[in-house]
């Protein structure tokens, strides 16, 4: 899944999405920290294309779903659903439209949600840049908009921010570039450029104040970097391993802190941890848990009680194991448990 796939839904449950190969499966904790129920199919059974799927949450605590579907020989269509609550299933499937009109896919879908409730669909085209479609507030959507953009690699990053103004993050062989909403209901538009390589499927955004989103990712140096428009890209701290970041903000201690995971080379889960948007504080790794396969993802939530949660998914065999702060000093975890 493209977004953060370990979601608090607005009666406190957890939720995890995964994608198989031709469904996205949901699976939610039956209580707030309480037992998991199995996994199920999202937007019935309508078939999906294999290959990453989108989600992304609005303050409501709705989760919007967007995904490919074979259309046709050669010919693709975008799917969107919307996950109201954890264990109520998840609408149909609806068709959303082709970026380009029509033709195959072309990238990896990445979802906002405004302060409306209305999800924005962000997904490369044809042409190497990156389109827009936006949901209507009483039904349907708009047309496809063309952000422009040339060279963009295939994942994209979209956040929204504590005012619901929706962003979002794409990078070429070269730079970083970066759209910003400057007002609710208009068009993002390019903002600023970092010119630093990442490695593709590395970024992550997080909303770090009222105002900002910090992006995170892996350069081709092999260093964890942070960047937030409006200053210079800093590295963090050499990545643990070569798959993408989890992160997340959190209170430890008394104290506004983000949260990174990543599963590390030795295939344990890396944490590291300081004070949100003070990356010149410092940060280093401290691993937890069992070697995990190549294959698992990693994820980090808050959960009702505003504890810090941590999970590992392996898309293979369904594999779902859960871990939480304990509740002492500084960032001690429980053991890792299957469920």
């Amino acid at each position: 899944m493209n977004g953060d796939w370990l979601l608090r839904g607005r009666d406190g449950r957890l939720t995890v999405y995964l994608k198989s190969d031709d469904a996205v499966l949901c699976r939610a904790e039956t209580a707030p920290g309480g037992p998991w129920e199995p996994f199920r199919r999202a937007g019935g059974d309508l078939g999906l294309q294999q290959g990453p799927a989108a989600v992304g949450q609005g303050a409501d605590g709705y989760a919007h779903l967007a995904a490919w579907r074979q259309a046709g020989p050669g010919e693709s269509r975008l799917v969107h659903c919307t996950h109201f609550r954890p264990l109520l299933a998840p609408l149909d499937w609806s068709p959303v439209g082709h970026p380009n009109g029509k033709g195959d896919r072309t990238g990896t879908p990445a979802v906002a949600v405004d302060d409306r409730r209305r999800a924005y669909v962000f997904v490369r085209n044809a042409g190497g840049g990156v389109s827009l479609l936006v949901q209507k507030e009483r039904g349907g959507w708009y047309p496809w908009r063309d952000l422009k953009g040339s060279g963009v690699q295939d994942q994209l990053a979209a956040a929204s921010r504590e005012s619901g103004l929706v962003e979002v993050y794409a990078s070429t062989p070269e730079r970083i570039l970066h759209w910003r909403q400057e007002e609710p209901g208009r068009t993002p538009t390019r903002d600023e450029t970092a010119d630093v390589a990442a490695r593709p499927g590395t970024l992550r955004a997080l909303r770090t104040s009222a105002e900002r989103t910090t992006l995170f990712f892996t350069g081709q140096d092999g260093e964890l970097w942070s960047w937030r428009p409006g200053n210079k890209p800093v590295p963090v701290l050499q990545a643990a391993g070569p798959g993408p970041v989890a992160a997340v903000r959190c209170e430890i201690d008394g104290h506004d802190c983000t949260v990174l995971a990543q599963r590390a080379a030795s295939g344990r889960v890396a944490f590291a941890a300081y004070p949100t948007e003070q990356e010149q504080a410092g940060a280093w790794w401290t691993e937890s848990g069992p070697p995990l396969p190549p294959t698992a993802e990693v994820a980090l939530a808050v959960d009702a009680q505003g504890t810090l949660v941590a999970a590992t998914l392996d898309p293979v065999t369904s594999t779902l194991r859960v871990t939480r702060r304990k509740e002492e000093a500084g960032l001690a975890l429980e053991g890792w448990r299957e469920v």
